[in-house]
Protein backbone atom coordinates (compact mmCIF):
# COMPACT_ATOMS: atom_id res chain seq x y z
CA UNK A 1 0.00 0.00 0.00
CA UNK A 2 3.03 2.69 0.78
CA UNK A 3 4.22 1.29 -2.12
CA UNK A 4 1.15 2.59 -4.36
CA UNK A 5 0.88 5.89 -2.59
CA UNK A 6 4.22 6.95 -3.37
CA UNK A 7 4.13 6.15 -6.80
CA UNK A 8 0.65 8.14 -6.82
CA UNK A 9 2.19 10.98 -5.16
CA UNK A 10 5.30 11.04 -7.76
CA UNK A 11 3.07 11.25 -10.42
CA UNK A 12 1.10 13.83 -9.28
CA UNK A 13 4.33 16.12 -8.70
CA UNK A 14 5.50 15.07 -12.06
CA UNK A 15 2.47 16.51 -13.15
CA UNK A 16 2.70 20.14 -11.08
CA UNK A 17 6.24 19.94 -11.71
CA UNK A 18 5.59 20.25 -15.39
CA UNK A 19 2.80 22.73 -15.02
CA UNK A 20 5.52 24.31 -12.98
CA UNK A 21 8.15 24.83 -15.81
CA UNK A 22 5.01 26.22 -18.07
CA UNK A 23 4.22 28.91 -15.48
CA UNK A 24 7.62 29.74 -15.02
CA UNK A 25 8.76 30.06 -19.10
CA UNK A 26 5.33 32.37 -19.31
CA UNK A 27 6.59 34.50 -16.48
CA UNK A 28 10.22 34.69 -17.90
CA UNK A 29 8.68 36.21 -21.15
CA UNK A 30 6.24 38.66 -19.04
CA UNK A 31 9.43 39.91 -17.44
CA UNK A 32 11.27 40.19 -20.36
CA UNK A 33 8.61 41.94 -22.09
CA UNK A 34 8.65 44.01 -18.39
CA UNK A 35 12.31 44.73 -18.93
CA UNK A 36 12.26 46.02 -22.47
CA UNK A 37 8.94 48.46 -21.36
CA UNK A 38 11.23 49.49 -18.19
CA UNK A 39 8.32 49.03 -16.28
CA UNK A 40 9.48 48.60 -13.04
CA UNK A 41 5.93 47.42 -11.16
CA UNK A 42 5.30 44.69 -13.62
CA UNK A 43 9.32 43.66 -13.27
CA UNK A 44 8.66 43.02 -9.50
CA UNK A 45 5.79 41.17 -9.61
CA UNK A 46 6.95 38.88 -12.16
CA UNK A 47 10.31 38.51 -9.91
CA UNK A 48 7.90 37.62 -7.19
CA UNK A 49 5.93 35.23 -9.02
CA UNK A 50 8.99 33.56 -10.42
CA UNK A 51 10.62 33.21 -6.74
CA UNK A 52 7.37 31.54 -5.61
CA UNK A 53 7.16 28.85 -8.67
CA UNK A 54 11.47 28.08 -7.87
CA UNK A 55 10.03 27.40 -4.22
CA UNK A 56 7.38 25.16 -5.02
CA UNK A 57 9.70 23.32 -7.70
CA UNK A 58 12.37 23.08 -4.77
CA UNK A 59 9.48 21.36 -2.54
CA UNK A 60 8.20 19.01 -5.19
CA UNK A 61 12.07 17.57 -5.78
CA UNK A 62 12.74 17.06 -2.57
CA UNK A 63 10.18 15.57 -1.61
CA UNK A 64 10.41 12.82 -5.16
Amino acid sequence: MKQVSRSVKRNDGEKRIAVLRLELDYELATLYDAINENDEKKKKKCKQKIEMIRQEMLQLNAQG
